[in-house]
């Protein structure tokens, strides 16, 4: 049937009946004494806009089967909210399920500001060390500066690196934030190293490049504005270099009571970039592909958790090098990663509890222990970390952190 014959049918006229259709903004009346007549396909009106009907259509419209006002298609219902989510509207308090979500954006934002504030602790830490360095640099006291181990540093900087590409991918702000701060605050410090001549040049430059190309694809990664591809080439090179470190590091440890070799770094590094080929072109399952992702970082951590190790191990073979640790470093050190401790439990991340307790206990408070133990601190000093330890780590356990609704 043509269009004007449909509009015919359809038309106004006395002893007719109407049907109301009071959904549109303003009413629309159609005849129902005819519309039996119509043809099957267009038995079933969708009405998409409102007005009376006219002998020639709706509101000036012709009414044709493309027209929106009469639709052969079924209506498919939009939902305001989708039924597999488990978060109820914003606007439905009093839906069920709206008191555990409303917890839930309370903890996310207050682990958030806990990770945050962990930035003050670890700004602190490095900033004695950057402006006693200044200090020897201005009077000329270059050997000053050889006390500080410019490898120890470096192996520090990558870490940091490592872990800053983890939070990004994660989209965990705040630390990625801690994370870039170390980066930068390192790199100052092997800066100045290089000044006084402590750090060899070219190793300095080759640094200086990677932690540049570093922080410009995090960022860019983080504000979606680089590739899978770079990004996924990014990781593959900071997964060789944190284990080919690795387990150099482990093994340079116990020197002299191992011979000193650099097989242990070369070796890993030969593994490394077999697992990457062998991952890249297939020939792993998912399971074996996603344990390749997660490698970087879980050297990066692996690497800080065996720093307290090193330190504890240099303590035994030579006692009074302790008296040159500074107790105040050790209990910055211990808040900073102490900070990180909620947020880690509330997005129940493995890998960032299992870093930042061991650093809290074993190279923040388990230095503070070695330093009471052979009376470079005092007692009350010891006594007071001691009882903020245990306090914010019994205040975790109290509380039961919301599930995670994604």
């Amino acid at each position: 049937m043509e269009a004007k014959s449909i509009a015919t049918s359809l038309g106004l006229g006395g002893g007719d009946r109407f049907l109301l259709f009071s959904t549109s903004p303003s009413s629309l009346f159609v005849s129902t004494s005819r519309i039996s007549r119509l043809p099957p396909l267009l038995k079933r009106p969708c009405i998409h806009g409102g007005g009376a009907v006219s002998g020639s259509g709706v509101n000036g419209l012709t009414l044709t089967r493309r027209n929106p006002i009469v639709s052969t298609r079924r209506l498919v219902p939009v939902r305001a909210i989708d039924s597999d989510s488990d978060l109820p509207h914003e606007n439905q308090q009093g839906a069920p399920g709206f008191g555990k979500l409303k917890e839930y954006q309370e903890w996310d934002s207050w682990t958030a500001k806990f990770s945050g504030g962990a930035n003050i602790p670890f700004l602190m830490l490095q900033l004695p060390q950057i402006i006693l360095n200044s200090q020897n640099l201005l009077a000329g006291n270059n050997t000053a500066l050889s006390a500080v181990p410019w490898l120890g540093m470096l192996v520090g900087l990558l870490g940091n690196l490592s872990l800053l590409s983890y939070f990004a991918k994660k989209r965990e702000k705040e630390a990625a934030i801690v994370q870039t701060l170390g980066v930068v605050s390192t790199h100052i410090v092997l800066a100045q190293l290089t000044m006084a001549e402590a750090m060899p040049m070219q190793y300095f430059v080759a640094t200086s490049v990677v932690i540049t190309m570093g922080l410009i694809l995090n960022c860019l990664y983080y504000f979606g504005k680089l590739s899978k591809p770079l990004w996924g080439l990014w990781e593959d090179f900071i997964t060789i270099g944190g284990l080919s470190v690795l387990p150099q590091i482990m093994w340079s440890t116990f020197v002299p009571l191992v011979p000193n070799s650099i097989l242990p770094g070369t070796t890993a590094f030969a593994i490394a970039v077999a697992a990457i080929i062998m991952a890249r072109t297939g020939k792993l399952s998912e399971e074996g592909v996603s344990i390749v992702g997660s490698l970087s970082g879980w050297t990066a951590t692996l690497m800080f958790m065996w720093m307290p190790v090193s330190q504890m191990w240099t303590n035994f073979l030579n006692p009074d090098n302790i008296k040159g640790l500074s107790s105040i470093t050790m209990l910055l050190s211990m808040m900073g990663n102490g900070l990180m401790l909620p947020r880690a439990l509330f997005i129940r991340d493995l890998m960032w509890l299992t870093g930042s307790l061991w650093a809290t206990l074993f190279y923040g408070y388990g230095n503070i222990l070695c330093l009471y133990m052979v009376n470079c601190t005092s007692k009350s000093f010891f006594a007071v970390a001691t009882i903020g330890l245990i306090s914010w780590i019994g205040w975790q356990t109290l509380f039961d952190y919301p599930s995670n609704y994604t």
